[in-house]
Formats: structure tokens, sequence, C-alpha cells
């Protein structure tokens, strides 16, 4: 079954503008309810409530992990609801360039809804590529996005989660409920980690984890190389939700895609049940925590609505509650182009 919701809009060629580096340092911090959102927004009826008034809901928590057996730090910031319940997770995937303190806008809003999201830090393609030489940031750019990198960030995904489910604080994660979620490059990996697959030398790289019951993809690129994106993302078939702009383009040197496949690759994914919301206008790095990228007006209006749709999606997948999703594209008209619904 196929819903459309409205009409889609034409696709402009915009260029997206890489985001800014934020600062980072190397100890660990604990900080209590930092930055927590106020909730002008309804959550769904079964995930928690967030109150104006409740600096404490959750606990921002960072770790610098390091996976011995490939000799490769993971670092991660989590965004921890306060409670003694077990709560869904997302693990939330950063684009090029970016770090484990990126997408705070959506890691401490789930938060404040009950719903855990960590955010491993990808070292091979994080924020040093904006460092040194300037003359050799494409060459960075380039280096950061080769194949061998993509493969380590879907293994990051899978030895963070290793991590956290072994560790001192397992017992507050509902280990049945796990989404993984990415934006740009980190949607490449979320898609990975839901169980898309690639073909080298004759043999099917398989970096699916089981553990994983839905995917939020956000600005997908297409998988660079691969002819038929059906047959690589014919093993995602979980629940899935796109998030896309029209002008939502990115121009990597070598690495050029055009807004229409981020359409492509919802298109080929083979969720039986899978959403599509494509904003009007805005930018790829929109979707980053920089404020003004895509329209001063418009950026704040699609992440408060992109928060909106994901806790959502969540209650659909986890609670079986459809009400919030069925009405969230009336209540965001005025800044959607298209929204689509595909269910078995």
């Amino acid at each position: 079954m196929v819903r459309e919701r409205s009409t889609p809009a034409a696709v402009p060629a915009v260029p997206a503008v890489p985001p800014r580096p934020a600062a980072l340092t190397t100890r660990r911090r604990l900080l209590q309810g930092a930055g927590l959102l106020a909730a002008a927004l309804a959550a769904p009826a079964l995930l928690r409530p967030a109150r104006a008034d409740d600096a404490a809901a959750f606990d921002t928590l960072e770790y610098d992990w390091a996976d011995a057996r490939r000799q490769r730090p993971v670092p991660v910031r989590l965004y921890l609801p306060r409670g003694a319940e077990p709560v869904p997770l997302v693990v939330f995937s950063h684009g090029i360039g970016g770090s484990r303190r990126g997408y705070s806008w959506l890691g401490q809003h789930l938060a404040a809804h009950g719903v855990a999201s960590l955010h491993p830090q990808h070292v091979g393609s994080d924020r040093q590529v904006w460092f040194g030489n300037v003359f050799e940031i494409v060459g960075r750019l380039q280096d950061a996005a080769r194949e061998q990198e993509a493969l380590a960030r879907a293994l990051d995904v899978r030895f963070a989660l290793d991590t956290l489910l072994a560790g001192e604080l397992a017992a507050r994660i509902d280990a049945g409920r796990i989404v993984a979620g990415g934006h740009s490059y980190g949607a490449n990996t979320t898609l990975l980690v839901a169980g898309a697959r690639v073909e080298r030398e004759g043999r099917v790289v398989e970096l699916r984890d089981d553990r994983v019951r839905a995917a939020l993809v956000i600005s997908a690129p297409p998988f660079y190389g691969e002819a038929d994106a059906r047959r690589v993302l014919a093993g995602v078939t979980l629940p899935s939700l796109h998030v896309t702009a029209t002008e939502d383009v990115i121009r990597v040197p070598g690495y050029w895609s055009g807004a229409a496949d981020r359409l492509a690759v919802f298109e080929a994914t083979a969720s039986a049940s899978k959403w599509l919301a494509v904003y009007a206008g805005g930018s790829h790095s929109m979707f980053t925590d920089r404020s003004g990228t895509g329209g001063v007006t418009l950026n704040p209006q699609v992440k408060a609505a992109t928060r909106e749709l994901a806790l959502a999606f969540l209650a659909r997948v986890f609670e079986g509650d459809a009400a919030a999703l069925a009405a969230w594209p009336q209540r965001h008209a005025a800044i959607l182009a298209r929204f689509a619904e595909v269910r078995a």
C-alpha cells in the first residue's frame, strides 16, 4: 500500500555547505540535563512526556571507548533518560566531518521523551577532516569517504552497542527496542547495519546487526559505485523512516549527489513498512546542529518537525500507535513537499 499525502516538488540542484566543526575535548564528562529542549510538541501517548520545567530529565554521558581488536577509538556520547525502567535506544551515526557531540537537537529531545540516544564518533571520518592544510581538505574528505572507512563505521556502531549492552548501564536499556539512525554518511552506515549488502570479490559483505529493529535514515547518499540500488538494499526489510529536502544536495568532490538520490534510496529500500518525508527547500547540512543553513526560518521548523516525526515513528514501530504518525503530515503541511507511506 502506497499513500501520498502531497504532490512532490521539483528538485533543484543547490550545493550544500559542510557542517562546521564543533569544539571537542578528550576528557570524560557528565553533564546533567544540558540543553534540555522544552516540549512544545505533543509526545506519542506511551512515550514519556517532557515538561518545560523538567531540567533533569536525562543525563549526558561521554565515554572514550576503544575497540582493542581493531585498534580503533570509538568515543561516544549518550543521552540517557533518568529513571529505573529500561528505555528504547537510538544509536545515531554522524555525517562526514561530525562528532559525538553533533545532532544534539535530536538526541536531547529523544532523551527528554524517554528514549536513550547513543552517538558514536567515527574517527576515520570525523571532525578532524576540517583541520590541517586547507589545500588538502578535498583529499581528506575523499579519504574519509573511502570504502574501508564506510565498513569501519558500521563496525563502530556494533562495537558501541556491544559495549553499552555489556556495561554498567545495560539494565537501563531495552535491548528489544533498538533503532539505528544517521545523517548523510551516517545514513549509509545505518543502512549497512540495517541489512544493506555489497559484493566484493565474489563475497557479500554482511554487516547487519540483528539487534536493530528499525532505521531512521536522514539524507542518505547513494551507495557509490553500485549500479543496482535495489540489490544493495534488498536486505533492509525492517521498518524505515526516510527524511530529506528538495534542496538536499551533497557536493563532496568525487561524491556529488543530487536530492533525487535520497528518493531513489527510499524507493530501493525493501522495508515492508516505510515512510518518506521531503521538506520544501532546505539544504543537506540543515539536519546538523547548524542553525542557519537551509534558511534561518526553515531550519528550526524542520528540526522541530523532525523531532516530532522521529517520536511518532518510534511509537508506531514499538507501540503500534499510528495516531501521531498519521496526523504528522497535516501538522507540517506548510513546510512539506511530499509525504509517502508504504505499508504491507
